[in-house]
């Protein structure tokens, strides 16, 4: 079927021919070719390059079943855990927290604010928390967190430190070295297909997972530690999805890891520049949007700007969630639509709607 729209959305994101035809390939049994575990064990390292030297989880599922894993895995009943939001990821995190018996302290800030790194501080100084959980690209604002001084108050009082990096790794720099779970998916900047979990676990992390019994199976990460060495997975894995994430990620250690940052870069720039020419302001400011979306301010606008750019000029976009689906209008320039030229099909589009 012939299909020539262009999605320029935050996720999923265009899957390039390489990653449709590994996965069009036959179908192993994972659990009992040898020839697969070779393949998984390529995998991991080659998203260690990406991640670090911590131990890599892929999981079957979506990247918010890692959200929930990260919390089933590590938080017992009673532990108290510091959710640090500004937008609605960061706040979400708290009822994976409460559902599996924790309790959730949010420290939050305003969605156009920066994460209060006063009010983080003091919520450490004045109370004792196991876990503390943030997100790096907050999707739906277009917001980059800067981590690093929020990660040296958790070093400090010795909390560990789960990031959603979901909308960023792969497209922008993330302090996974100092992260204990850092959370990815295959559907955003590695440009597969949904439908996995990629996850970096520290020492720490580990020795937390397995100090007490998770009350789950699928969201436990505990038997996934030792899964490629001992050629078991604790359920069957998606082969297919699979190598589409290993072509994806060949695609991308091929171009080179800076590469791809400046990339990103470019296409971001690129994509704010002409959204300033059409009198459009970028949410919260363009300093602090991630290189992977922007979110552009289009009061009132946005649903009915989204239908007319697809049904008119073949461009998906997405809209805000929550109390901006109405007023912000998002491209996502993340994985291999992160081009200029992509970015000039699409703010062409919006101009040409505008102007109407």
């Amino acid at each position: 079927m012939s299909d020539d729209r262009l999605r320029m959305t935050p996720g999923p994101t265009a899957v390039p021919a390489a990653v449709r035809d590994r996965m069009a390939e036959p179908t192993p049994n994972p659990d009992v070719e040898p020839e697969f575990f070779d393949f998984y064990r390529k995998l991991t390292d080659d998203l260690g390059t990406i991640y670090g030297d911590d131990d890599i989880v892929i999981l079957g599922g979506e990247g918010i079943l890692g959200l929930e894993a990260a919390v089933a895995s590590l938080v017992e009943p009673g532990d108290r855990v510091l959710c640090i939001a500004n937008g609605p990821y960061g706040e979400g995190f708290a009822d994976f927290v409460e559902s599996y018996d924790g309790e959730a302290v949010v420290c939050d800030s305003p969605w156009r604010d920066p994460i209060d790194l006063a009010a983080v501080e003091s919520h450490l100084t004045d109370g004792s928390f196991d876990v503390a959980t943030m997100v790096h690209c907050e999707t739906p604002t277009g917001v980059l967190n800067d981590l690093e001084p929020v990660l040296d108050l958790l070093e400090d009082h010795g909390v560990i430190s789960v990031v959603d990096a979901v909308s960023s790794l792969g497209g922008t720099a993330v302090p996974t070295d100092r992260i204990d779970v850092c959370l990815g998916a295959s559907q955003k900047c590695f440009s597969a297909p949904p439908g996995l979990t990629v996850a970096s676990v520290s020492d720490r992390a580990w020795a937390k997972i397995e100090s007490f019994e998770t009350r789950g199976f699928y969201t436990d990460l505990e038997p996934w530690r030792d899964a490629a060495d001992e050629e078991w997975f604790p359920y069957t894995h998606l082969s297919a999805n699979l190598y589409g994430l290993g072509a994806a990620i060949d695609l991308l250690l091929e171009e080179g890891l800076e590469t791809v940052f400046e990339r990103h870069e470019r296409a971001a720039r690129r994509c704010r520049e002409r959204a300033a020419d059409l009198g459009l302001s970028v949410y919260p400011d363009g300093a602090r949007s991630s290189p992977t979306v922007t979110a552009l301010e289009v009061p009132g606008r946005a649903e009915e700007l989204q239908r007319t750019l697809a049904d008119d000029h073949g461009v998906v976009l997405a809209t805000g969630l929550g109390d901006l689906a109405a007023d912000v209008l998002r491209v996502g320039h993340m994985g291999h639509n992160a081009r200029v030229d992509r970015v000039e099909r699409t703010m062409d589009a919006l101009e040409a709607v505008l102007e109407e």
